[in-house]
């Protein structure tokens, strides 16, 4: 698939669309950065879209779960992705908008016990977990254990409620938390995709502003 993505359209055609939008500067600040994804649901699926259609050179793809059905509702995936492990999936979607990026998966279940191992050389973390527990997990040992990473966080993005409580908010000098911090699945309101995909472009519009920053 990425050969055929390749004949299709060459890296310099690519680029020269890019240029055409933004300075060569620009491009090469988010062909060099190195930006790490954890967890491949609806916010991670939709973050690293976002991220590859910017040209971000380098991503990191974190995640243990197969494509499901419920996911179809949110999420990147297609049907013929049912089944198969995101981390074989979306990359599979992301070198069908840009196969010249680099695009690394690795299909685990994070614990703080290999939080450097995964995520060692990414100066930039997005937390995309579902579950509060992993979510805050996640950030804590990030955090704690590679001091010079920053994490942006998603945090509140259920129901089909207000879209502008979406927000950005910096809560410590290396954590930046995006959603509405209220709304949760648990009360019964369910996850769609509008909220998601904005929560989730929160989460890559900080990433972009971080790396030029």
């Amino acid at each position: 698939m990425r050969e055929e993505a390749k004949n299709m359209i060459t890296e310099e055609e690519l680029e020269a669309a890019f240029d055409a939008r933004f300075p060569k500067e620009i491009r090469q600040k988010f062909r060099g950065a190195r930006v790490a994804v954890a967890g491949l649901g609806g916010l991670g699926s939709n973050i690293a879209v976002m991220l590859a259609r910017s040209g971000v050179g380098h991503l990191l793809l974190v995640d243990f779960d197969v494509v499901d059905v419920t996911n179809l509702n949110r999420q990147m995936y297609l049907i013929r992705h049912l089944g198969i492990p995101k981390t074989e999936a979306l990359p599979d979607i992301l070198r069908q908008i840009n196969p010249y990026l680099e695009y690394k998966s690795i299909r685990v279940k994070v614990t703080p016990e290999n939080i450097v191992s995964v995520f060692s050389g990414y100066p930039i973390v997005c937390e995309a977990f579902d579950k509060p527990d992993q979510k805050a997990m996640l950030v804590q040992q990030v955090l704690a254990q590679l001091p010079e990473t920053i994490v942006v966080s998603g945090n509140g993005m259920a129901g089909i409620g207000n879209s502008n409580a979406i927000e950005t908010k910096q809560m410590m000098s290396r954590l930046y938390v995006c959603g509405d911090r209220s709304t949760d699945v648990g009360d019964g309101i369910g996850l769609t995709a509008p909220r998601v995909a904005i929560c989730a472009g929160h989460q890559a519009g900080k990433v972009l502003e971080l790396i030029l920053n």
